[in-house]
């Protein structure tokens, strides 16, 4: 009876010996999670970068081509002139400037190219690096700026009329060729959901 009651005991304690050495922190076959690598360091590593060249001058087109062959194929354009165009045509537009600038960045870096068209010279500042600043409560001025600007700021359900002001009654169909010369509610007035007029003439002529 001792001698079965000795070797059960030596049993329990080989046992528990065994359990407690085996501990969750010490797993060999799989380490120690401090040393595994989180998914976002593994996606940084992965990250490619590579030289953006400078677009400056060339023509849309052939921009968007050297961009996507250096790897680049996140790109976008908009009008460097502030009227809001679009670049239906990119042989017909040439790059003022572009948003990186030249230099080594990651290849799902955006590419925004300023740009004008070809008869066109460059502003001295990006007239179109940002989005109109919508009117709120306050009547904005828009003398000077596109009919299409305009109309992009005023709230979508304002009841908006634009008048040809050189008198000639001139139907306005492409309002990004149109500038703003009059105004009414005047600039500074409280908007609230009244009808807005503007006067405009196209870009190439007087207020």
């Amino acid at each position: 009876m001792h001698t079965r009651t000795a070797i059960a005991a030596l049993i329990a304690s080989v046992s528990l010996l065994t359990l407690t050495s085996c501990g969750p922190d010490e797993d060999s076959s799989t380490g120690s999670s401090k040393d595994k690598p989180s998914a976002a360091q593994d996606a940084d590593d992965k990250t490619e970068t590579a030289a953006l060249p400078d677009m400056t001058g060339k023509g849309l087109q052939s921009a968007q081509d050297q961009a996507q062959g250096a790897g680049f194929y996140g790109l976008t354009s908009h009008d460097a002139l502030g009227r809001d165009r679009m670049q239906a045509f990119d042989r017909n537009w040439k790059v003022c400037s572009q948003t990186p600038k030249a230099g080594t960045h990651p290849t799902d870096t955006k590419v925004d190219f300023a740009t004008v068209k070809l008869e066109e010279t460059c502003p001295g500042k990006d007239a179109g690096a940002e989005e109109p600043a919508a009117a709120g409560a306050t009547m904005p001025d828009f003398k000077g700026k596109a009919v299409k600007v305009a109309r992009g700021a005023l709230d979508s359900g304002t009841s908006l009329t634009v008048e040809d002001a050189s008198g000639q009654s001139r139907f306005i169909l492409m309002e990004s060729n149109w500038k703003v010369c009059t105004q009414d509610p005047a600039a500074g007035a409280k908007l609230d959901g009244q009808p807005v007029k503007l006067g405009a003439v196209k870009f190439t002529e007087s207020c």
